[in-house]
């Protein structure tokens, strides 16, 4: 391969305690915590919006918050729920405490808590790597309409969703098969369905325990057309509410591919477009409940499900998940089923768990890297643990441990390996959080 040689001065435009990369659900809480905690603190976002998955994929329902309708995942999280509520911007379903919510308003919530706690904002910025000496990060690099620029911080938080940073500075990863991969899928919204038909009332609201809330006639309509004409592979499908009547959010397209490779990545979200299309027009001509309806948006990107993960102090398996082992160093939940989705396939592996998991300290910090945390999606979690930990409920809650804990690190100067883990968990559930 060709090369060119590129040195230049890279100007550093601030200086904080705690720097989070990645505005989605991980990340603005993470920010929102540790400003509280009297960090100074900086987030960095490639979109002119918050939100992550839930607005920039229309990821919907935000899964999951509650367990036999108790509150598992409190603090800073269930705040944001209850304030995106009061906006009318959200609908909390009974019993498992899914969130069907405005992804407009959804934004405007999570930019007021953000700004509110005085976090300073990056956005419109492209994450492109780091200083780093002796596993020590003393910079991240971002690009944006000013050029490059370079932000340092006492202590970093890797809420990226594919891990960018940690692999920008070299922290081993677990290993990733891209033909196994779980798959990308493309979420879309359908305005003019009849949304008072008993089959999408049953389809639009996830409040079942022990079920999977896809559409089922829908899905077996379309499954029987598949052995006869060819059509776009598709999973679910799911739909949910956009809290306005005729309007409902779609998630059913999929394909395989590697959300970390730009070439595949552009590729699959060039098929998944237009699938959009094709399906919208097969449930149209279908289901009288979608004869006048039509595709008014299209995510901006589509949704990842699976890609890097962290090689972390301790890796949560899935024996452990699902035997909701409690550690010593327990700092967050997670409660949504085991879900391994098929890339080529229209089928998905579903364990639903008989009690609400936990994820250890450990599982969001690397043996060497001695101020970096992660959280959300890039935990250290084999591929059963991490196919329920993916979600944005478990993402929440993991910022929020996370924004705590490298608030306290930036104050005491110890090393993240070196935290103060039992104050952490006393605060952590001071805070709210449900330990």
């Amino acid at each position: 391969m060709r090369t060119v040689k590129i040195e230049k001065q890279v100007p550093i435009v601030g200086s904080y305690d705690v720097v989070v990369c990645g505005g989605g659900p991980a990340g603005f809480i993470a920010a929102i915590t540790a400003a509280r905690e009297g960090a100074r603190t900086a987030l960095i976002e490639r979109y002119g919006f918050l939100g992550g998955m839930a607005t920039a994929g229309y990821v919907s329902p935000i899964s999951e918050f509650k367990f036999d309708d108790a509150i598992v995942i409190g603090g800073v999280p269930w705040e944001f729920i209850e304030r995106l509520e009061a906006m009318d911007g959200a609908f909390v379903e009974r019993d498992i405490g899914n969130i069907a919510f405005d992804p407009e308003r959804y934004k405007l919530c999570a930019q007021r808590m953000v700004l509110e706690a005085g976090v300073t904002l990056y956005t419109n910025s492209y994450l492109t790597g780091c200083v780093c000496e002796n596993n020590i990060i003393r910079q991240v690099i971002i690009e944006n309409k000013n050029g490059a620029e370079a932000i340092e911080s006492k202590v970093f938080i890797d809420a990226t969703g594919d891990a960018d940073l940690a692999y920008a500075a070299h922290v081993p990863m677990q290993p990733m098969n891209g033909e196994s991969l779980q798959p990308l899928s493309t979420y879309f919204i359908l305005q003019g369905v009849d949304t008072s038909s008993p089959m999408i009332q049953e389809a639009m609201h996830h409040n079942k325990q022990g079920k999977n809330c896809h559409c089922l006639p829908v899905r077996e309509k379309l499954l029987e057309m598949m052995k006869t004409r060819e059509m776009p592979n598709f999973g679910g499908p799911w739909f949910c509410t956009l809290l306005r009547d005729g309007a409902v959010t779609v998630n059913m397209t999929r394909t395989t591919a590697n959300a970390c490779d730009n070439r595949d990545y552009a590729r699959a979200e060039c098929q998944l477009r237009e699938d959009v299309f094709t399906l919208a027009d097969l449930l149209r001509q279908t289901f009288p409940e979608f004869k006048n309806a039509r595709v008014a948006s299209v995510a901006v990107q589509a949704g990842v499900r699976e890609t890097r993960r962290i090689v972390g102090v301790h890796t949560v398996t899935g024996e452990e998940y699902v035997n909701a082992v409690h550690y010593e160093d327990s700092v967050s939940h997670g409660i949504h089923p085991i879900d391994i989705h098929s890339s080529k396939q229209s089928e998905q592996y579903t364990y639903f768990l008989k009690q609400p998991a936990y994820v250890p300290y450990r599982a969001l910090i690397a043996p060497d890297y001695p101020n970096l945390l992660v959280a959300g999606r890039c935990l250290s979690a084999d591929r059963q643990a991490f196919a329920s930990l993916r979600v944005q409920g478990s993402c929440m809650d993991m910022g929020q441990a996370a924004g705590a804990a490298a608030a306290q690190c930036a104050a005491s100067g110890n090393p993240v390996q070196k935290a103060d883990v039992p104050e952490l968990i006393a605060h952590l559930k001071a805070l709210g959080a449900r330990l």
